[in-house]
């Protein structure tokens, strides 16, 4: 008969191996027990102060992320700081997609082809690369100048094709590359430099508003929001007709006091921003907001005054 402490070492023996063969639960969202696990991973990260700012306290967006690593194979973290919500849509950084290419395993690295005179139209890059399985050479579209100039990528203010035109040729054309040649790579996703050509306003020669600008001010006007109004050194500046305003002559609109403090407290904050930060920071709590047609009037709000604030 064995001792007690041999039946505690053959028990543990036992306990060992039935865990060894239990089957390993995979995170995601094709069972009960991964979906779980995965929210328990998203809790975990939105508790933490090393994501960014948009995974904080959030776990429906740590979630996404976990998904989108777990597709990738890539590390949650990374996935993390280098997927970015611009306008309202998720974009990848340019270096990250290029590093996933790169690490792939189906490709060799990507590697950079220029035709042209430096600074003519025609001057052009494009990125290609050699699939491993078949020796076959892939070839992304040319950027030219003429794409530069016609897309209207450098017209915008602080567009970086002023200032740093090389890096942003070889950006676009891996991202161009990869978007053609491995889609699954990005998973549909833009990078980031490509959602703001597509999305940001141009200013004019004058330096005013292009109209892009004024088609949504119009669109705020018609959603029903007041001019933004904002309170600066004890004086008050209506940001539409630059008017200075005494204190004492801020009228909340009939309208505005029939919204409710919640929404007036978010459109306030909006207004008021007075950098980037501030101002998603201030976004973040459009999400408590319930009523659709108020969500819509701060959306379009934000994109106003994001596109002041760069």
């Amino acid at each position: 008969m064995n001792s007690p402490i041999q039946q505690f070492k053959n028990g543990q023996d036992v306990a060992q191996t039935d865990i060894a063969q239990m089957p390993a639960i995979a995170m995601g969202f094709g069972s009960a027990q991964g979906f779980e696990l995965m929210q328990r991973g998203a809790k975990l990260l939105a508790s933490s102060s090393l994501v960014p700012k948009e995974y904080q306290n959030n776990i429906s967006n740590c979630v996404i992320a976990l998904n989108m690593a777990n597709r990738l194979g890539a590390d949650p973290l990374m996935v993390m700081q280098n997927l970015y919500l611009v306008h309202g849509r998720p974009g990848w950084s340019a270096k990250f997609l290029i590093a996933t290419f790169n690490q792939c395993g189906r490709f060799t690295s990507v590697r950079y082809e220029k035709k042209g005179i430096e600074g003519a139209m025609d001057f052009g890059v494009r990125a290609w690369s050699t699939e491993l399985s078949t020796g076959e050479r892939i070839e992304g579209p040319w950027i030219t100048w003429k794409l530069v100039n016609n897309e209207g990528w450098n017209k915008k203010s602080g567009s970086k094709w002023l200032t740093i035109p090389d890096k942003m040729f070889m950006y676009r054309a891996a991202a161009w590359m990869i978007d053609t040649h491995a889609p699954e790579l990005s998973m549909g996703i833009s990078t980031t430099d490509e959602i703001h050509d597509r999305f940001d306003e141009a200013k004019d020669i004058g330096g005013g508003a292009s109209a892009g600008a004024a088609a949504m001010r119009d669109k705020i006007e018609k959603l029903g929001i007041a001019n933004p109004v904002i309170e600066s050194n004890s004086e008050t500046i209506d940001t539409k007709t630059g008017e200075v305003l005494k204190s004492e002559a801020i009228v909340p609109a009939e309208a505005d006091q029939k919204r409710g403090a919640k929404f007036s407290d978010v459109s306030a904050s909006l207004q008021s921003a007075k950098n980037l930060d501030e101002l998603n920071e201030a976004y973040d709590l459009a999400r408590e907001v319930k009523n659709p047609v108020h969500r819509e009037q701060l959306d379009a709000l934000y994109q106003q005054r994001e596109a002041e604030l760069k």
